[in-house]
């Protein structure tokens, strides 16, 4: 595509496009950006389309399948091509004035993509989605932000996700590149170094972006999204029921890691009691029929509640009971409450009582029965293991192999930190801040100069 373009195709090609680039500015490392744009659109338009369908449609209809998996691809190549185009600005040292905002606005449309990639997992639908809230809880939470972003909250993370951070990226990105077309490829920072200004190859752009495009969807075809089943209360009772009810009488008598919490803040200020006792049974027994065993119980004096609450916690730990539990109140209800558990109505009834932040009651009492970190670990996908690069024990698709950084934070600086959420959120935000003020630092924005590498990028024809 040449500079003379007739007509209104040349008006439109000379207002949305640059036309003329030093020789370099052709190579595919100068595509990137380009490139990045072709990921977005993808995103953008499959997540419209799975949106519109629904999330039974992307779990298990084959197209939905098919556009959950293209969305994935999308996703990954997006990071990888912004973590490179990033790269080739530093090796250039093309921050360097009056292009420093672009490399600040370009750094922070990279810290908008990874939180965006993070809550599409947490939106997937599976068993990698369930956990991966409630370690990015724990993460928001240790950075102090965990009451305004709430991971276990389905819609408050549909709606980042669908749009709130695509909005924000959508303007990143345009002013973004309206910065580099007024201002143009940067030119070599050396004097000694002369490279003519050609007319940008436009046609080899588009057809780059159309492999990028095909070998998405190959790879979709050939790698699709894994899908994990995910937890349910009723799965676990049915596996293990003891455990449910050891984790009932915990949320009773507020031992539980749900009622314990604390992680710089305590977002969950909820009564355990209240939301995993009391509430259900009250329902039960609206439905069931019959005495309510929990009023029997609380009208009993403390010394026989801390008896019947014994009894019940032998009683399910499989150890010998000494006094019957004929007559036990306390292990009536959380005897009921499992049944409940193991019908699936119990896990319906506690996340009704909070519907505009569901499911944030039930995955927490899941995280209270250890069958998460269980689960996760054997999968493979803890950050412990090295950052959830892994989907579902498999090696492709690479999983969310940004969070890397994470594990070996865990391995290393935070090993043995009891406040390593907070600490890690805290080095993290660091190491943000310095990527986006990085060519304001005087000294540091000159690293690249020193490390010799532009000239790999300059003789590229």
């Amino acid at each position: 595509m040449q500079n003379d373009t007739p007509g209104v195709l040349g008006i439109i090609r000379k207002k949305i496009f640059i036309t003329d680039v030093p020789r370099y500015g052709n190579s595919i490392f100068y595509s990137l950006g380009f490139l990045g744009l072709v990921c977005f659109a993808i995103l953008l338009g499959t997540g419209l389309v799975m949106v519109f369908e629904g999330s039974a449609w992307w779990t298990i209809n084959f197209w939905g399948i098919l556009f959950r998996s293209i969305h994935l691809w999308a996703a990954q190549a997006f990071v990888l091509i912004i973590l490179l185009h990033l790269l080739v600005v530093f090796a250039t040292s093309g921050f360097k004035h009056p292009r420093r905002l672009t490399w600040t606005l370009g750094a922070i449309v990279l810290v908008f993509l990874l939180l965006e990639a993070e809550f599409g997992y947490y939106l997937r639908g599976d068993f990698s989605s369930q956990y991966r809230a409630l370690q990015g809880a724990d993460f928001w939470n240790g950075a102090y932000l965990g009451y305004y972003i709430n991971t276990l909250n389905h819609l408050q993370v549909f709606g980042l996700h669908i749009v709130i951070l695509p909005l924000i990226m959508l303007g990143l990105l345009l002013t973004h590149y309206l910065l580099v077309k007024a201002r143009g490829i940067a030119s070599p920072y050396r004097q000694d170094v002369r490279v003519p200004i050609v007319p940008a190859n436009h046609t080899k752009l588009f057809v780059r972006g159309g492999v990028l495009v095909v070998c998405i969807v190959v790879l979709a075809i050939i790698f699709p999204s894994p899908l994990i089943t995910p937890a349910t209360i009723a799965s676990v009772a049915a596996d293990d029921a003891a455990g449910v009810a050891q984790t009932l009488i915990a949320e009773f008598n507020h031992t539980s890691d749900t009622a314990t919490y604390f992680d710089s803040i305590d977002p969950y200020t909820f009564n355990t009691r209240t939301v995993y006792i009391v509430k259900p049974y009250d329902q039960y027994v609206a439905l069931a029929g019959g005495p309510n065993e929990l009023t029997v119980f609380f009208a009993e004096s403390a010394a026989q509640q801390k008896s019947d609450i014994t009894t019940a916690e032998a009683y399910f730990q499989g150890a010998s009971v000494a006094t019957s539990t004929i007559g036990n109140p306390f292990l009536s209800v959380i005897t009921s409450l499992v049944h409940m558990s193991s019908s699936g109505t119990y896990q319906a009834v506690v996340d009704a009582e909070a519907p505009t932040i569901a499911p944030t009651y039930s995955l927490r009492f899941l995280d209270d029965t250890g069958v998460m970190d269980d689960e996760a670990s054997d999968l493979h996908i803890t950050t412990d293991q090295w950052g959830m690069i892994h989907e579902e024990g498999r090696s492709v698709p690479p999983g969310a192999w940004w969070l890397a950084p994470l594990g070996v934070l865990d391995h290393t600086v935070l090993a043995n930190d009891p406040n390593g959420d907070r600490d890690g959120a805290e080095i993290l935000g660091a190491l943000v801040l310095l990527l986006i003020l990085f060519p304001y630092i005087p000294y540091l924005n000159r690293v690249p100069e020193k490390l010799h590498l532009a000239t790999f990028f300059w003789r590229r024809k």
